[in-house]
């Protein structure tokens, strides 16, 4: 077993990462996503970042029990009651049900998280299929005093947590849980949120649910609290998400979580920093502005080209997301597919001791990245010093970049060698043709054959003295 450190947003500092249970399982609960549209290129940025973190726990020979949510209850969206209710709109717009909506785009996200090779949790639960374990949950937060009921809602009193706002290092009076939207005079405290609706602006709500506080459904925070204890014990080692649910998501979370349980909840909290775009805006589907997995795929980039892209950068910083950065990506995950085919195709000697030592360090220092907060760049950027390496053997190469695959996940071992397959005789025919123009000074020609080339996956690079390099897309 192998020690890995991790960024404990609660506590601002780098930690290493010990199972708080006695069976040594890590317990993590993620985030899911809200099924009412499909889930946007930037929220698979997060989704992504928590696979690397799951495979890299696992590389330092842990054992882990993930869990994941579906929100599946359109107008669980914010923290408040407003905007409109995006499940019954998508529903109204494509003439399904609400959960016909739910079903379709959690299909859709695990299609394209699959497209990621993103692992599927241990367990993803449905929000609708919780609502009496809700139920209970907030029943209990009112028994202990922590729950108010006014005015048809039932409301968590921030003023009975006194950590309330530690998680985001905030004061509890500057957390103003209603400060995007109209103020509800209903709040003892501005930064209280409800637990359960029942007085609310969706009239005639399709998914309503019968309580003791009469027939309404849950608030947006509830969910995760009862899904995670519920499918994970009382104790978590990890919860995730992006940043944007830090300052009421989660600070709502652990307040109601505590509260019920009478003791800490969750040990360490990572979060994956927005996907940008060059304005420097967020992907958001509420700003229009988002992009999803099919439309990279009806562009013809491969899902795994933006993986690597992903990859490229810390998961606590941002990461601008334009096609020019998207080409750069594809290109360089292209060529080092074709690099992985190359050595596997010359990589008949076996591996000697020397070898293998040689080997066995650049596991470690390749690891040493990873379990040291995830810094998925820094262990690229040995890869590619393996791969271009004129000193190591091919099969050297071939051995490190199956390790290195095991958390990027960007499918290197089914990659073909080009070299064998692209060069047909019609290809080899072109090259001499194009070479014998280039003597010929005939320039027109040389390059029309080389656009021919190109569009046929086949690169050519003119080196002196008439010698050309040819690579493969």
């Amino acid at each position: 077993m192998t020690e890995i450190k991790l960024h404990n947003t609660y506590t601002q500092r780098i930690e290493p990462l010990k199972p708080i249970n006695t069976d040594g399982v890590v317990r993590m609960y993620c985030c899911g996503p809200t099924v009412y549209n499909y889930a946007h290129i930037g929220n698979l940025r997060t989704y992504i970042f928590e696979d690397v973190l799951r495979k890299s726990i696992i590389r330092a020979g842990l054992k882990i029990r993930h869990v994941m949510n579906i929100t599946d209850v359109g107008h669980l969206t914010s923290d408040a009651d407003s905007g409109d209710d995006k499940m019954l709109l998508a529903a109204e717009k494509e003439k399904k049900s609400v959960l016909e909506i739910a079903r379709k785009y959690e299909d859709k996200f695990f299609e394209h998280t699959k497209a990621l090779n993103i692992a599927r949790p241990d367990i993803v639960c449905r929000a609708t299929e919780h609502i009496a374990d809700m139920i209970k949950f907030v029943e209990k937060l009112e028994e202990k005093g922590y729950a108010y009921f006014q005015n048809g809602n039932v409301y968590f009193d921030t003023s009975k947590f006194k950590d309330y706002g530690r998680l985001s290092g905030q004061n509890r009076k500057d957390l103003r849980h209603g400060a995007r939207v109209e103020e509800d005079s209903n709040k003892r405290n501005p930064s209280d949120f409800v637990l359960w609706f029942t007085t609310s602006k969706f009239k005639d709500q399709i998914l309503q649910w019968d309580s003791k506080w009469g027939r309404g459904y849950p608030g947006w925070h509830i969910e995760c609290s009862t899904m995670s204890i519920k499918h994970l014990g009382e104790r978590l080692d990890i919860h995730c998400g992006g940043v944007d649910h830090i300052a009421v998501h989660h600070e709502n979370e652990i307040a109601q979580s505590e509260a019920f349980l009478g003791h800490k909840w969750c040990n360490m909290w990572l979060h994956g920093e927005f996907l940008q775009m060059k304005n420097d805006e967020k992907m958001s589907k509420s700003k229009g502005n988002f992009i999803t997995l099919d439309t990279l795929i009806e562009k013809g980039y491969s899902p795994l080209a933006y993986r690597y892209l992903v990859l490229t950068s810390h998961y606590r910083a941002p990461l601008v997301f334009s096609y020019e950065n998207l080409d750069a990506a594809a290109s360089a995950y292209n060529k080092l597919k074709n690099k992985y085919a190359e050595f596997a195709s010359d990589s008949g000697e076996p591996i000697s001791d020397n070898a293998q030592k040689l080997y066995e360090s650049l596991v470690d220092e390749f690891n040493g990245y990873l379990l040291n907060d995830l810094k998925t760049s820094q262990a690229l950027a040995l890869l590619w010093k393996v791969v271009k390496s004129k000193d190591l053997p091919s099969s050297l190469k071939v051995k490190f970049m199956d390790n290195a695959d095991e958390i990027f996940a960007l499918d290197l071992s089914k990659a073909e060698d080009k070299r064998q397959t692209a060069l047909t005789d019609e290809i080899s025919a072109l090259i001499e043709e194009r070479k014998q123009a280039r003597l010929n000074k005939d320039w027109q020609k040389s390059d029309e054959i080389r656009d021919l080339l190109d569009k046929k996956g086949v690169i050519i690079k003119d080196l002196p003295m008439g010698e050309v390099e040819i690579s493969f897309k």
